[in-house]
């Protein structure tokens, strides 16, 4: 499919309004995007682990306006309060998406969100905001055109989403989800994420994820930023081929339920994606002091106790400790015990694979 495939057909429907939920989970990408060409067209291929308990729920109410006009009319609710602030942010989304959605603008928005998490607490709430936004729309867009197929629906969300943030786009479906043109991965696709369909050992399925909050306060550099610094950097070229290198690696341990092998490309793909940030220019460190005693602690315990935990990082401070179900009570305890003390008010999250987006009645 190509861009001009999103491109919304003349209605079949009249709705005059109506109201829509949806809650979609934020992810944890193994295989991390950090660079991108024009349109969130990603520069690498990644792959994540969809969550389950972060996640942004998010109403969208739509009332036929008396006439078309030009300019989008929404008003947006935060946990119940207007955020004029945020407005900006889904005003430059909702251009972005005017071509693919033209029907929008017929229609007065109240867009009501919250989440599952505490605001600026490290967890991606872009990823799951824009795509329970764009799940709403989409819902929007069936109503207008029953016909609509499920695979169709959820790829033009996921479409939609990265035109907001994206990693959005990998926020839609549940399990592992693949965005970014790969060889090896059917269907692949930079436009949106797909659902990872190769075997899969049951190891990963109900794998864990403890969040710990090391630094909740704003980064000294935007994600956007950090990506524009891929242009030209000197590492460029040999980041890019490594990640299609680590996903052509982790289908192999996928199947087999390698956990050393998953560790190992996890870690060196959270370290990588920090080096290219210490190494761009100009050049920034979002790890703080106790990102590396807590990733030092891991290492110590994985060696002393052979338990397969490892962490990654997204683009900040906050680590993220992976291991499997099966071994939830000692790292758990292990955790509690020693990591959290490194966090801000020693404050954590603890999530696990979800499956995906959830519509509510």
């Amino acid at each position: 499919m190509d861009q001009n495939d999103f491109i919304s057909s003349s209605p079949n429907k009249e709705i005059e309004s109506g109201k829509v939920t949806w809650q979609a989970p934020s992810n944890i990408a193994l295989v991390k995007y950090w660079g991108k060409k024009e349109e969130q067209i990603p520069a690498n291929p990644s792959i994540s682990f969809t969550l389950n308990t972060s996640k942004t729920t998010t109403t969208l109410e739509f009332e036929k306006r008396e006439s078309s006009a030009e300019g989008f009319r929404f008003e947006l609710y935060f946990e119940g309060k207007k955020k004029e602030d945020f407005k900006p942010k889904i005003k430059t989304f909702l251009e972005r998406i005017e071509k693919y959605v033209p029907f929008l603008k017929d229609y007065s928005l109240i867009i009501r969100t919250e989440n599952s998490f505490p605001h600026s607490s490290g967890i991606a709430s872009s990823a799951s905001g824009m795509s329970a936004l764009a799940l709403c729309i989409m819902s929007l867009e069936k109503e207008l055109n029953p016909e609509m197929t499920e695979e169709y629906f959820n790829r033009k969300a996921s479409f939609l989403a990265r035109l907001g943030s994206g990693s959005a786009c990998r926020s839609i479906e549940g399990g592992l989800v693949v965005w970014g043109n790969h060889k090896k991965t059917e269907s692949s696709s930079d436009l949106y994420g797909v659902q990872y369909k190769k075997p899969v050992h049951e190891v990963f399925y109900n794998f864990q994820d403890t969040i710990l909050l090391v630094d909740k306060g704003s980064k000294q550099v935007s994600s956007s930023v950090g990506h524009n610094l891929m242009h030209g950097h000197p590492f460029a070229d040999e980041r890019f081929a490594q990640a299609h290198n680590n996903l052509n690696a982790l289908q192999e341990i996928f199947e087999q339920g390698d956990l050393n092998g998953f560790i190992e490309v996890v870690e060196r793909e959270a370290l990588t994606l920090h080096a290219m940030m210490m190494s761009s220019k100009p050049y920034f460190i979002l790890m703080k002091p106790n990102t590396l005693e807590i990733i030092n602690k891991i290492w110590k315990f994985r060696e002393n106790t052979g338990l397969p935990v490892c962490f990654t990082l997204d683009a900040g401070a906050n680590v993220h400790v992976l291991y499997p179900k099966e071994s939830k009570e000692k790292i758990l305890e292990f955790i509690k015990n020693e990591l959290v003390a490194y966090c801000e008010n020693e404050q954590y999250l603890c999530d696990h694979v979800g499956k995906g987006a959830v519509k509510l009645n």
